[in-house]
C-alpha cells in the first residue's frame, strides 16, 4: 500500500485540522509515494523504537507525540532527535504523528479515557471546529443590471458552493457613491462628479483553493474600472462531540474510592497521584484530559474531579482549594493503552494490508519504584 493511501486512512480517523494550533501533527518524515508494508505504533519515537522498526522491516512509524516539535537547526548524527530523523529518512521509514487531533476526535484518546469511568453524558471541555476546509466569503457591489452576469461568472469560478448546492448567493440593494479622478474612465457617470448608483451587494462563499481565481474573475467580469470587494475568512462552527478534553456528568454520583478503582483498572496502573479535598466523598461531574491537561481545568466549568496525566504542583493546590479532586496517572499512562484501540480502528478503516505492530521498545521515560 502506498504511504499516501495509509495517510488517507489515518487522517480519516483523526483529521489533522482538529489539532491544536501549536501542535505539529501530520507527516514529518517520508514521501507519500513510498510503499508501506509494515508499521509501528508508539507514543514516543526514541532510538530504541527506531531500531525496533528497522528490525521488523517496518516502513512507517506512527508516533502519537510529534518527533519534530521545535524547529531543527540541523539534521546530523550529532544530536539524538535529528539522528533519528536522518536514519529514518535514510532507511525510507516514514514518520507520522496524530497527537491532539487524535485527542479531539470522537472515539479518540479522551473519549477512550471516559469509557472506563462510568455511564453519563459527555461533552468536550473546549469544542473545536468541524475540520471543514477553510472557507472565505467574498462580498462585492455591482449595478443591478450587471448583477446576474457577475454572479454566474463567480459561480463558474468556484464560488457559491454550499454542500451539494451551487450558485448560492445573497443580495441586498443599496446605494453606492463614488467620484472618479481625472485619469479614470467610470462605467457609470462622468469623472470628477459625485455619482450615486443603485447597487446590489452580492455575497458568496468561496473555498480557499479557489479564492485567487474567484478574485481574478471578479475583477475581469465586474463593469467597474475599480470594483470594490471584501474578503472575509470564515471560521468553521464547532462540531458536537469533538474537541479538547471531556466533561462527564455521571448518571449517578460515584464515590471517590470507586472512581479511583475504575481509573486504575482502565489504565492498568497500580498507583495514582490523588488529591482529595476534605469533605468530598462523591463525584457527579469529572473533567478528563489525556497527557498534560492542567490548562483545561479552569475551562471545565463546575466539576467535582479532574483526571489527567500530569499537572503543575500549584495547579493541584488551586484545584483542591476549589474542592476539585485531582487524579494524576502519569503523562503517557493516559495515552499508551489507547494504542490497542487505535490499531483496531486503523485495521477496520482499511489498513488490513499492512502489518501493524504496537512497539515493545516504547516505554514511559520514568516510573515509580
Amino acid at each position: 500500500m502506498r504511504l499516501e493511501e495509509v495517510l488517507t486512512i489515518l487522517r480519516g480517523l483523526a483529521d489533522e485540522r482538529l489539532a491544536e494550533s501549536w501542535d505539529r501533527v501530520g507527516l514529518q518524515v517520508g514521501d507519500p509515494a513510498w510503499t508501506v508494508r509494515g508499521a509501528i505504533l508508539c507514543i514516543d519515537l526514541t532510538q530504541q523504537v527506531l531500531e525496533e522498526a528497522i528490525g521488523a522491516k517496518a516502513s512507517l512509524i506512527v508516533a502519537y507525540h510529534p518527533l519534530i516539535f521545535a524547529p531543527l537547526e540541523s539534521v546530523t548524527a550529532l544530536e539524538p532527535k535529528s539522528r533519528i530523523v536522518l536514519e529514518a529518512a535514510r532507511r525510507r521509514i516514514a514518520v507520522y504523528s496524530p497527537h491532539t487531533a487524535l485527542d479531539a476526535v470522537q472515539g479518540g484518546v479522551n473519549d477512550w479515557l471516559c469509557d472506563g469511568l462510568g455511564q453519563g453524558v459527555r461533552e468536550p471541555i473546549r469544542a473545536t471546529a468541524s475540520g471543514q476546509a477553510v472557507q472565505y466569503k467574498i462580498v462585492t457591489f455591482v449595478p443591478h443590471d450587471h448583477a446576474e452576469g457577475l454572479r454566474m461568472a463567480l459561480a463558474l469560478a468556484g464560488a457559491g458552493v454550499i454542500g451539494d448546492y451551487t450558485q448560492c448567493s445573497f443580495g441586498v440593494s443599496g446605494q453606492g457613491t463614488f467620484r472618479g479622478g481625472q485619469s479614470t474612465n467610470p462605467a457609470v457617470g462622468k469623472r470628477g462628479r459625485l455619482e450615486r448608483v443603485a447597487e446590489l451587494r452580492i455575497e458568496m462563499v468561496c473555498p480557499a483553493d479557489r479564492l485567487g481565481q474567484v478574485v481574478a474573475t471578479l475583477r475581469g467580469a465586474h463593469p467597474y474600472e475599480e470594483p470594490a470587494f471584501d474578503v472575509y475568512r470564515l471560521e468553521s462552527p464547532p462540531q458536537s462531540g469533538q474537541g479538547q478534553g471531556r466533561v462527564v456528568t455521571f448518571d449517578k454520583p460515584v464515590s471517590t474510592a470507586t472512581l479511583i478503582k475504575r481509573v486504575k483498572q482502565h489504565l492498568g496502573v497500580d498507583v495514582l497521584d490523588v488529591a482529595v479535598p476534605d469533605g468530598v466523598k462523591h463525584i457527579k461531574r469529572i473533567g478528563v484530559c489525556a497527557g498534560s491537561g492542567g490548562s483545561l481545568l479552569a475551562k471545565a466549568g463546575q466539576i467535582d474531579a479532574f483526571l489527567t496525566g500530569e499537572m503543575r504542583h500549584h495547579d493541584v493546590l488551586s484545584a483542591k482549594g476549589r474542592d476539585v479532586m485531582v487524579m494524576l496517572a502519569g503523562h503517557t499512562q493516559t495515552e499508551r493503552p489507547y494504542l490497542k484501540v487505535y490499531r483496531k480502528r486503523i485495521m477496520k478503516a482499511g489498513g488490513k494490508g499492512i502489518d501493524w505492530r504496537i512497539s515493545r521498545a516504547d516505554q514511559p521515560p520514568s516510573r515509580l519504584t
